[in-house]
C-alpha cells in the first residue's frame, strides 16, 4: 500500500492556524499518517488547498516530497 503524503520536508507549524507551512496538515495528522488507512489519508489531502487558502497561508515549497 502507498504512503502518499502531501510532506514537502518543510516542517514548521504556523503558530496562528497550527498547520504546517509545508503541507497544510495538523500536527495530530503528521502523527498518525503512516497509521492512517489510504482513504484517510486521501480525504486530508483533498482538505489541504482549501485549508491552507482559508487560513492566508501559501505553502512553502521544499526540495523533495517524502513519506
Amino acid at each position: 500500500m502507498s504512503k502518499e503524503t502531501p510532506c514537502v520536508a518543510v516542517c514548521m507549524i504556523d503558530p496562528k492556524t497550527k498547520l504546517c507551512f509545508g503541507c497544510g496538515r495538523t500536527l495530530p495528522e503528521i502523527a498518525r499518517w503512516h497509521a492512517m488507512e489510504g482513504a484517510e489519508r486521501l480525504a486530508v489531502m483533498t482538505l489541504l488547498p482549501a485549508r491552507m487558502a482559508d487560513a492566508g497561508l501559501q505553502p512553502i515549497a521544499g526540495s523533495q516530497k517524502r513519506a
